[in-house]
């Protein structure tokens, strides 16, 4: 019970920077933006669930633990054997494949594979980067990095194979809030 706490609060403060800051700004933008930044907004929460949380509670124990540096040796728990390899490796390709996918739907067909191959290297950057800085028993690996890039990729030829489905239905979600009433 006290760890699910720990856990409410971080998705509390994101629910509450959610109402607060976006939802007016992309329900104003029309049906198809609020529907695609919300799934991108949900999707970049569950990221931060299953990687850094609890986020708010262990900011006091920031440097309550040494900091392990990060891997820089690509697969080498695939090469030496050690532990569940492939099932990271596939869980981390699977992780970003959303982010390939709706981070150009978000950009309103602004978002070309080099802009969104480097801000999924961003995000995955940030959160190698920060997962030993929250906890002390997370750890940072390049291979991590690596299979969420190729994850990213992977989603960006997704957008890609679907983008006329994914553009037409977003196009009718517009044209529907147009008739809809504003909040």
């Amino acid at each position: 019970m006290r760890n699910a706490m720990k856990y409410f609060i971080d998705f509390a403060a994101l629910a509450l920077l959610y109402a607060r800051f976006f939802y007016r700004r992309w329900h104003r933008e029309g049906l198809d933006v609020l529907l695609v930044n919300t799934l991108l907004y949900v999707y970049l929460s569950l990221v931060l669930y299953v990687t850094l949380m609890p986020v708010i509670v262990s900011l006091p124990f920031l440097f309550n633990h040494p900091y392990s540096p990060m891997n820089l040796i690509p697969f080498v728990d695939v090469l030496a054997g050690r532990g569940d390899f492939l099932r990271q490796v596939l869980l981390n390709v699977i992780m970003t494949m959303p982010f390939g996918f709706l981070f150009p739907l978000a950009g309103k067909r602004k978002a070309k594979f080099g802009r969104t191959v480097f801000f999924c290297f961003l995000m995955t950057l940030g959160i190698e980067l920060l997962q030993p800085l929250i906890s002390g028993t997370r750890s940072s690996d390049i291979t991590d990095v690596i299979t969420n890039m190729t994850g990213g990729i992977l989603g960006y030829g997704l957008y890609l194979a679907f983008r006329p489905a994914a553009f037409g239905i977003l196009e009718r979600l517009k044209r529907l809030g147009q008739h809809l009433p504003p909040q």
